[in-house]
């Protein structure tokens, strides 16, 4: 009999990590909000970004969306509503060049909703209880706003936090899925919407097919303008002056919108070997012997070894579009470039640094570090690309041309501290471009 058959393997054959991957799909899921491509969808749709996020910092022409995502993590900031957004430039010679890919985070305070009480407010009080007379019934408390991901796709609702826990990033839960998809749409706590305009036929065909296009929650009562000085970085002419978010008819053609399943990462344990990192890597001369290695050959050693890491993680779960790990560690494609070499200093092993001196850039914003938030991998360049030659820049439009692209945050998640005020922030986006051969 085979010492291996292929139908007696059980889960012990694989091992799941705390990364959470993204998959694209062509229809929504349980998700609304997070999608590759198609046309961004605001935290507050009454406030965009400030224009000047809208464009490369190479040719100031205006970007096309590669990610939003939903990314209110109650555990960490149970007050904070949150969104993350990827931009890049199209053009063909703006590729491998700084400010061509840009990463804004959207934050936005808001009051809790019928806060859950602790588990000492749970438990019975332990002293003998004193007759006291028969108090007036309490007014019944509001009932919490219907869950649109509940009752449309089958999500479970909790309370007692911004987005109801449903979002994938806050924790991970039980160690598993547990069979429910973790991008569902969270339960707002905002108050309830007021009735909004109806769009116009052409908006309304502009925006992408989703059922948070649909529908506009936003709060009535409240002014939701950034203060410019205080909210973003402005100079002082544009201080005066702040550029609005471009109309639609100014960008280029969007990519193909997707939106996003996920499922926590599993590996196979027989997997292929992985290389030490006190391994080196050296080039053969060409009677088959050990060179010497130049700087040139160390570079491509380097390179090789990071590689292959990358590669082979990816392997396990190749349609992934999206690795996510709040607070973890990016995967990163090579250690010899600038992005590689800030966040896998030399003599640190297979250690990648997100935190503390020489990793990711402190926020600009309010001083604190910056940590690891997600990641963007190559099979998002397939997925995006896919059926798009001939579509909008015509020569220009080459295709991308990253690697990787990695998303560091604040870590204080700094926002107004004024509630229902959105406030916006420019956060570090480290691209790792694929090696020239």
């Amino acid at each position: 009999m085979d010492p291996y058959d292929s139908d007696s393997s059980t889960d012990e054959d694989f091992a799941e990590t705390n990364v959470l991957l993204g998959y694209a799909a062509d229809e929504v899921i349980e998700d609304t909000i997070s999608h590759l491509g198609g046309w961004p969808k605001w935290l507050d749709e009454s406030t965009p970004p400030p224009g000047e996020f809208a464009n490369c910092q190479v040719c100031n022409s205006p970007m096309l969306l590669l990610l939003e995502l939903h990314g209110d993590l109650p555990e960490h900031f149970s007050n904070n509503e949150r969104r993350l957004y990827i931009f890049g430039c199209p053009r063909k010679p703006c590729n491998r060049k700084p400010g061509s890919i840009r990463a804004y985070r959207a934050t936005r305070k808001v009051h809790l909703e019928n806060p859950q009480p602790s588990k000492q407010q749970e438990k019975p009080a332990e002293k003998k209880p004193v007759p006291e007379p028969a108090p007036a019934p309490a007014p019944a408390p509001p009932k919490p706003k219907q869950d649109l991901g509940a009752s449309l796709f089958g999500a479970t609702s909790l309370t007692g936090s911004v987005s109801a826990n449903a979002n994938p990033f806050s924790s991970k839960p039980g160690g598993s899925l547990s069979g429910a998809n973790p991008f569902a749409t969270p339960q707002s706590t905002t108050p309830a919407p007021a009735p909004k305009p109806a769009l116009s036929q052409s908006e309304t065909n502009a925006l992408a097919e989703s059922f948070a296009d649909k529908v506009r929650l936003s709060t009535p009562g409240v002014e939701n303008s950034i203060v410019p000085s205080a909210i973003t970085k402005q100079t002082p002419e544009s201080a005066s002056t702040p550029k609005l978010w471009p109309a639609q008819s100014e960008f280029p053609a969007p990519y193909q919108n997707f939106f996003l399943d996920a499922e926590y990462e599993t590996m196979s344990r027989a997997s292929t070997p992985t290389i030490p990192d006190n391994v080196q890597m050296e080039p053969m001369d060409e009677d088959g012997g050990a060179g010497s290695a130049d700087l040139k050959d160390t570079f491509e050693s380097e390179l090789d070894k990071a590689f292959m890491k990358f590669s082979t993680r990816l392997a396990h779960n190749p349609e992934q579009v999206l690795r996510y790990e709040y607070r973890g560690a990016p995967l990163l494609y090579s250690y010899a470039d600038q992005v590689g070499k800030r966040l896998h200093p030399e003599g640190t092993a297979a250690k990648v640094t997100t935190t503390g001196r020489g990793s990711i850039p402190r926020c600009e914003y309010c001083g604190s570090e910056r940590v690891f938030e997600c990641q963007l991998t190559p099979h998002a360049i397939s997925v995006l690309e896919d059926g798009r030659e001939g579509v909008g820049l015509g020569k220009d439009d080459s295709g991308m041309e990253w690697g990787t692209i990695i998303l560091g945050v604040c870590a204080k998640d700094c926002a107004p501290e004024t509630m229902n005020v959105t406030g916006w922030r420019e956060e570090w986006a480290g691209v790792q471009w694929e090696e020239m051969k």
